[in-house]
């Protein structure tokens, strides 16, 4: 049985540990109080409506968007480009990113050009990947790819490399192939941090969605965003950009309990 004195002093030392009830209602109180510090600047007006409307406002703007502009249907795909954008992203990175730390031939040869090319801003990739793919789905997912796929296969790389080389000898030993080295040793101990990175990753691709659905677009969320933008409809503007948050906040809970629940071991 815990004891919740002991918990209390925990949650104010230095790595110290707390039950996910504590951080739950820890968290519960951090966003109470946002809202209440929104609402009290909406309500003394120390910002003008126009510019910073109040949470109610933006609450009242997300339903009308929903019942009257087919709010629902921009989320639903907005959520595919960003699944399916990210899913390619993994299925490439994860095993360029073991190969690469794995074989140094490979790292040699694909390190730079990686370094290279995610240093480039995407946003102002948008034109020429919309030469190359012209206006449909394609370009969307390019510049999520773009977005996505460079930082995470150096992750990915950097993780096995943490792989410790005694695992590795241990398989060599025991007369393994390097295959089986990677399929047995190498995935099952980076998993974990895999996991994590590949969930702030996922939280980097939807923080491109706008950036994808500005331009040449008739749907989705950031679509969405962008014309309400102009008719300066501030409420609608930021009940999108709250529920691209909502989303990502959801979806990084969910990988984060997951991940707590299949890796048990590392606690």
């Amino acid at each position: 049985m815990s004891n919740p004195h002991r918990e209390g002093s925990d949650l104010f030392r230095f790595r110290g540990k707390a039950s996910a009830r504590a951080e739950t209602a820890l968290a519960s109180v951090a966003f109470a109080g946002l809202v209440v510090l929104w609402q009290l600047i909406a309500a003394f007006e120390l910002m003008p409506a126009r510019f910073l409307p109040g949470p109610f406002a933006v609450l009242e703007a997300l339903g009308r968007m929903l019942w009257q502009n087919d709010f629902l249907a921009d989320i639903g795909i907005s959520i595919a480009r960003v699944w399916g954008a990210f899913g390619l992203s993994v299925v490439m990175a994860v095993p360029l990113g073991i190969w690469m730390s794995s074989y140094r031939i490979v790292g040699a040869l694909t390190e730079p050009v990686i370094d290279f090319i995610r240093y480039l801003p995407v946003p102002a990739l948008v034109p020429l990947l919309l030469i190359w793919f012209g206006i449909g789905e394609e370009s969307k997912i390019a510049v999520l790819w773009m977005g996505t796929f460079f930082q995470l296969v150096l992750l990915i790389a950097d993780d096995a490399k943490r792989v410790p080389w005694e695992y590795v000898e241990i398989g060599y030993t025991l007369g393994a192939k390097p295959r089986q080295i990677i399929r047995d040793i190498v995935v099952p101990s980076m998993a974990p941090t895999m996991i994590d990175n590949l969930r702030i990753t996922l939280g980097w691709c939807w923080t491109y969605l706008i950036v994808a659905e500005i331009v040449a677009a008739n749907s989705g969320i950031g679509h969405a965003i962008w014309s309400m933008r102009r008719f300066v409809k501030t409420p609608e503007v930021m009940a999108g950009i709250l529920t691209v948050g909502v989303i990502g906040l959801v979806t990084d809970q969910l990988i984060r309990y997951a991940h707590r629940r299949y890796f048990r071991y590392l606690r």
